[in-house]
């Protein structure tokens, strides 16, 4: 039986992919260190490095990069695991970690909705602080109805794309 054939990669290539994606993930607001980590892990074929590799990947230190897995394990957007035989972690990003940050942010949306009702019953839902506290209420309750709907929907269409695997 003949082995797949598989690409070699361009090491500038995946580099310049990491560095280009990371500075939109800092655009959009995540840190720069976990953003780099995080677009390295996802270029990665095994989905999986440690943090020697993460280092040498992308010239940093070892505790840039512990600084920047703990946020992201923080974040739900990667895990720890330890390599078989060894006391060393390997750091794994999972195909659902979109869903997974997203989820956690559901989390803080609820807390930012009890925090509000809370608000608004000490100012008085008729003050005008109130009435802006009632309207910012309202759109994180549609926002969190409409997130729980659509990763429903996410969940049927995966399957339809990918199956089960995860």
């Amino acid at each position: 039986m003949a082995e797949p054939i598989t690409a070699e990669r361009d090491p500038e290539a995946v580099s310049k992919f990491v560095e280009s994606f990371a500075a939109q993930l800092v655009e959009a607001g995540m840190q720069r260190m976990p953003a780099r980590v995080f677009a390295a892990l996802l270029a990665s074929d095994a989905g999986a490095m440690s943090s020697a590799e993460l280092g040498e990947q992308l010239q940093v230190s070892p505790a840039a990069v512990s600084g920047a897995v703990r946020y992201l394990a923080q974040q739900h957007m990667v895990s720890r695991e330890r390599e078989p035989g060894s006391r060393r972690e390997r750091y794994r990003v999972h195909s659902n970690q979109w869903y997974e940050a997203l989820t956690n942010r559901d989390a803080v949306l609820k807390r930012w909705e009890l925090a509000l009702r809370a608000g608004v019953d000490s100012l008085g839902s008729t003050t005008p602080a109130g009435r802006r506290l009632s309207e910012t209420l309202a759109f994180f309750e549609f926002i969190d109805g409409e997130i729980a709907a659509m990763m429903e929907r996410w969940r049927a269409h995966r399957e339809t794309l990918f199956g089960d695997a995860g």
